[in-house]
């Protein structure tokens, strides 16, 4: 009888290696940066659900990041079933020639983002080439030159665009729109311009890096060019919030002169919480809050203000009554490097005198960060200003708040654009592109989407969308359906060139 159970067992555990072996593995690569590793860790559950083994090969970035090194440990403490691999640093670049003629070395901190991680090329091929299988690999926006690690590797390859279609319908049809003369997009001001799938907007709200100096601009439009190339993209939205630029990305209108590879639209992937300090001051202090009656300011893992700014929203604060939470972060140096750490912020020295006694019994100021999505879902928490980062903006809509648009940086101007024009589930700071956002202005827009009959109606609409991404997610919805496709479109797939 013994021996018949241990041949039973020993032929059920045969079956389930043989089961597990069957099962897919894809490889997700997702670059430098919180805001690229949170969304792509979800994507990870989302392949797990399905039954695909995942493995996520992260970079170290060195001791000075401490944000992303910080996001890394919750990522891993939040999610045990997640395989990450932290890739060996890249190789020693050759030694200079003396009597060569040295090329200037790269400032701007996007190309040397795209220098070191075409540097990990080699560590990443190596890592790849280390697997029992691998059946294919699916790159940050950033990481585009790990395309080359996939063709030599033959694997099919795909991206994570961890921004919403609007801003892809844009940046696919950058390259057509540059067609080699890169500062004529520094000649464009404030004009108006348009791209397919989206509303007009000015020039001036594209990302710095596209419409400055010109130096990391090639390497953008490069990157989008290699994106349209890949067997296809997943992007963090639903169909339902973003219907316009959708059907431009699957009518081929972004790329001219080829054909847009298979867009699916798998969100919105958001952090179901849990990563952060349940005994966060700031959560039992929202406990004490009345229903739908708190202001929630959150800028960020690279937002930061001027102290004569953080000065202007303190004074917008206290004049409008309302109950708020703010998150403040030190501000930044004029030799601040990326990737160097904040210090904690001296909340005496930055706030007016009296500030944090006199809104002590209604406002609470955190330093440095607060458990986001945790404060958003609370039920104290009415509205969120935010700086239009794609993860916030999403984690926003999920939670039902509507939304002060402050962009700050990268693709967030234009982020602005969408969600004030086109879903109509936020308003504008006025001034946010200017040196400061006034007091007055701070006042105005917090009461009045707390208080007025158009904030009311904002609310409703933002409440619409939150059905609407529950929905998306549902099985049978518009986002289970495509990451459905994508999988079964994954069997098929072939090498691109």
């Amino acid at each position: 009888m013994n021996l018949s159970i241990s041949a039973t067992n020993a032929r059920a555990k045969t079956l389930e290696e043989e089961v597990q072996a069957m099962k897919k593995t894809v490889v997700l690569y997702p670059g430098l940066g919180v805001g690229h590793l949170v969304p792509m860790v979800e994507l990870a559950k989302v392949f797990l659900k399905h039954g695909v083994a995942v493995i996520v090969a992260l970079i170290d970035p060195g001791s000075k990041s401490t944000d992303f090194s910080a996001a890394v440990a919750r990522a891993k403490t939040s999610n045990p079933s997640v395989d990450f691999h932290v890739l060996p640093p890249p190789p020693p670049p050759a030694p200079v020639d003396s009597n060569s003629q040295q090329v200037a070395a790269s400032t701007h901190h996007v190309t040397k983002i795209f220098k070191l991680l075409t540097a990990m090329n080699a560590p990443l091929r190596d890592f790849l080439r280390s697997l029992p299988s691998v059946d294919a690999l699916i790159l940050d926006m950033f990481c585009a030159d790990a395309q080359d690690v996939a063709a030599e590797l033959e694997l099919p390859v795909y991206y994570f665009y961890a921004s919403g279609a609007a801003d892809l319908a844009i940046f696919l049809n950058l390259p057509s729109r540059v067609a080699g003369n890169t500062a004529k997009m520094k000649e464009l001001g404030d004009s108006v311009i348009t791209f397919p799938g989206v509303p007009p907007f000015k020039a001036s709200d594209l990302p710095n890096e596209v419409i400055g100096d010109g130096e990391a601009l090639p390497a953008i439009v490069g990157m989008f060019d290699r994106m349209s190339r890949a067997d296809g993209i997943l992007v963090n939205s639903f169909d339902s919030l973003e219907t316009r630029a959708v059907s431009a990305l699957r009518d081929g209108l972004c790329v001219p002169n080829r054909a847009t590879p298979p867009v699916y639209c798998v969100g919105p992937l958001v952090s179901g919480g849990g990563g952060g300090d349940k005994e966060h001051e700031c959560l039992r202090w929202l406990d004490a809050q009345p229903d739908k009656s708190v202001v929630f300011l959150s800028f960020g893992s690279m937002g930061t203000f001027s102290g004569k700014q953080l000065l202007e929203i303190a004074v917008g604060l206290e004049k409008s009554g309302e109950r708020f939470l703010w998150v403040v972060r030190t501000p930044r140096s004029p030799d601040f490097s990326y990737g160097d750490p904040l210090p904690e912020p001296d909340l005496d020295a930055l706030m007016p005198e009296g500030f944090l006694e006199r809104t002590k019994d209604r406002g609470l100021v955190v330093k440095s960060w607060a458990p986001q999505v945790e404060v958003l879902r609370h039920r104290a928490t009415g509205a969120f200003v935010t700086h239009c980062g794609w993860n916030s903006t999403l984690e926003g809509i999920t939670a039902g708040l509507p939304l002060l648009c402050w962009p700050l940086y990268a693709e967030q101007r234009v982020n602005k654009v969408h969600i004030v024009e086109e879903m109509k589930l936020g308003v504008e700071m006025r001034g946010y592109n200017q040196e400061v956002v006034k007091a007055e202005e701070v006042e105005e827009k917090v009461r009045w989407v707390m208080a007025s009959e158009g904030g009311e109606a904002l609310r409703e609409r933002v409440a619409a969308a939150k059905e609407g991404a529950a929905e998306a997610l549902k099985e049978g919805g518009s986002s289970h359906l495509a990451f459905v496709q994508f999988l079964e479109d994954l069997d098929t797939a072939t090498v691109q060139d």
